[in-house]
């Protein structure tokens, strides 16, 4: 795919990752709508990028904010929006024994609950217009149970889970769904963890510090997104193999795919079982 005028909004986009494909796709020719909490910090991504830029900036746990984002985004370029980056999240350090449940509810909110409003709230728009892609960022740790992180896999096994779904569901539809589980990146996603108290870590781990560079990681996902590949792995040494023996086979998805062509979803609806 090539992205040159193509319009991108990419949530959770003041920092890390999601500032990193920013940077990338603007070098690509697109548009880009930026989202986040922190308006300041989302304008200063976009001051520094050669495109032109829409910020808005919302919570991501704000469904009406969110909507009222999506009506704006989906009306600044004719044609609407052609990819969506569902990024925005928050990770965790703390033992399963220790945490309050109000950290798993916040981190569920944020990283799973949210992107699924946020999707279900453009799907329409996408559906009607017959293309566009959707891409998910998961995580290593939404293939692999990743001590520690409870909450985090929690919510990351379950936006695959919905990302696969949604996929077999829009297979005829022209809308792409792209899945990607990034290993250590170097973000400040560990130092913006929440513990088991749900107060910031504000520290890093060395696996972070040491990750693959925001800017390789950003690369890495568009070209694969390029690509149309449905799951990208983007991660080295052990994170990567684990990642790998998860991946789930191509075979599978076409399976999943097949069923749906084949007329499972009318089947289905006309069961009265």
């Amino acid at each position: 795919m090539d992205f040159d005028g193509k319009t991108v909004w990419i949530t959770g986009a003041s920092s890390g990752i999601g500032a990193a494909l920013a940077r990338e796709w603007a070098q690509r020719g697109a548009s880009l709508v930026l989202s986040g909490r922190d308006e300041a910090r989302l304008s200063q991504v976009a001051d520094g990028l050669e495109c032109e830029t829409l910020v808005l900036p919302f919570d991501v746990r704000d469904e009406a904010a969110m909507r009222e984002a999506t009506e704006k985004a989906t009306a600044w370029k004719e044609g609407g929006v052609d990819v969506f980056v569902a990024n925005a999240g928050v990770s965790q350090r703390s033992l399963a024994v220790d945490t309050n449940m109000a950290v798993y509810r916040e981190i569920i909110d944020i990283d799973l609950t949210a992107q699924i409003a946020a999707t279900q709230a453009l799907l329409p728009h996408m559906v009607g217009r017959g293309s566009g892609r959707f891409v998910f960022i998961s995580s290593v740790a939404g293939k692999v149970g990743v001590p520690m992180r409870t909450a985090y896999c929690a919510a990351k096994h379950g936006l695959i889970g919905y990302a696969d779904a949604l996929r077999a569901e829009l297979v005829m539809s022209g809308i792409d769904v792209h899945v990607v589980t990034p290993g250590s990146v170097a973000t400040n996603v560990s130092r913006n963890a929440l513990e088991a108290d749900g107060s910031a870590r504000g520290r890093s781990d060395k696996a972070i510090d040491e990750g693959i560079p925001a800017d390789e990681a950003a690369t890495a996902i568009i070209d694969a997104v390029a690509l149309n590949q449905r799951e990208i792995v983007v991660a080295r040494g052990m994170e990567q193999a684990m990642a790998e023996a998860r991946r789930t086979p191509d075979q599978l998805l076409d399976q999943v795919a097949r069923m749906v062509e084949n007329g499972y979803v009318e089947k289905m609806q006309r069961s009265d079982t």
